[in-house]
């Protein structure tokens, strides 16, 4: 697969690159191992199209703007420290583009986070129809460390999600558009920030949470984070454990269930997609409280409702964001 190189860095003088930064360069040809296929550029790529939040926000995150030619599927608004940079970026759509859209960009470099955006039952495109056109894909190592079964289009984990497989995916990511020093620095502040919390919640009391990231309407099965997906992450670095103990990183659940599941901390999520009424965490927290039987969980009488941004219950960089985000609440509450 031939892809356009990548010209100097922006923000970077060639004066300053060291012995160290120079042994980090990539060396094409580059072959990468992803999700059980060889992808191999000769060049790094100058017109990515980011399919996803995560995948988007770690092209941002390395200061590649000027490499990117689009993105789509946005659950939530961008961090607030690339929003800048976004700002030059084309969004196809919030939602799942159209594969249309996608080569409308003339892309040299499609990378996705999820299965539903580039999988072999994806609506959107799968990998053999870029390939096709010569063109290099990379899918989310999350994404693909899934078990797919049945109807469940995201799939079962059989162990816990863990920044591990984010580390790989920035590393990989850093490798193709020759940029390593960013993604290890990248890395790095990962790494001190989910030790960070590790370090404060370790000893913490045993907590349970409970993540919604939304539903249809307060009549309809709740979309959940499942056990051993990210929100399962959250819950252990924060000391506690996901009160709905599924392989499913998606699992639906109805309000008897959750009731029955009855968690020390409810996690609702703010969901910017404003696709329903409930992807507002404002209007959960209005029907949690006034709903006559959901009130009287211990959680919501006690007040132990908490909000997340809904981008962190899918495996990405925001997931640790969101556990960060939990956590201030958490000490606000007294909890830990």
């Amino acid at each position: 697969m031939r892809i356009m190189s990548l010209s100097a860095l922006g923000g970077i003088a060639a004066a300053t690159l060291c012995t160290t930064a120079q042994a980090g360069q990539t060396q094409y040809l580059l072959t990468i191992e992803n999700c059980g296929q060889e992808v191999t550029f000769d060049k790094a790529p100058e017109r990515a199209v980011a399919l996803g939040q995560n995948s988007a926000e770690i092209l941002l995150l390395l200061g590649l703007e000027d490499r990117m030619a689009a993105t789509a599927f946005w659950p939530n608004d961008v961090l607030p420290e690339v929003a800048a940079a976004n700002g030059a970026v084309e969004v196809l759509t919030v939602e799942f583009p159209t594969l249309e859209s996608i080569l409308s960009k003339r892309p040299d470099f499609v990378p996705a986070m999820l299965v539903t955006l580039m999988g072999p039952d994806s609506k959107v495109a799968k990998r053999d129809d870029f390939e096709a056109l010569g063109i290099p894909t990379y899918l989310s190592p999350s994404a693909c460390a899934t078990t797919l079964t049945g109807e469940d289009a995201y799939g079962n984990r059989d162990a816990l999600w863990t920044m591990d497989l984010l580390y790989k995916e920035i590393a990989d990511l850093a490798r193709i558009f020759d940029v390593s020093e960013r993604g290890e620095a990248l890395i790095a502040d990962f790494e001190a920030r989910e030790a960070a919390l590790r370090d404060t919640f370790g000893d913490a009391e045993d907590l349970t949470f409970l993540f919604w990231f939304s539903s249809p309407s307060p009549a309809d099965d709740a979309y959940l984070g499942g056990g051993n997906g990210p929100s399962g992450y959250i819950a252990d670095i924060l000391g506690g454990s996901n009160a709905v103990q599924t392989q499913s990183d998606w699992p639906t659940l109805g309000w008897e269930g959750i009731m029955a599941a009855d968690p020390t901390v409810f996690v609702v999520a703010q969901v910017d997609r404003d696709r329903w009424e409930l992807d507002n965490a404002d209007a959960k927290i209005a029907f949690l409280e006034s709903d006559p039987t959901v009130s009287r969980m211990d959680a919501v009488r006690n007040g132990r409702i908490v909000v997340m941004s809904g981008a962190a219950m899918n495996p990405s960089i925001r997931t640790l964001y969101g556990a960060e985000e939990v956590a201030r609440q958490l000490e606000a509450l007294d909890l830990p």
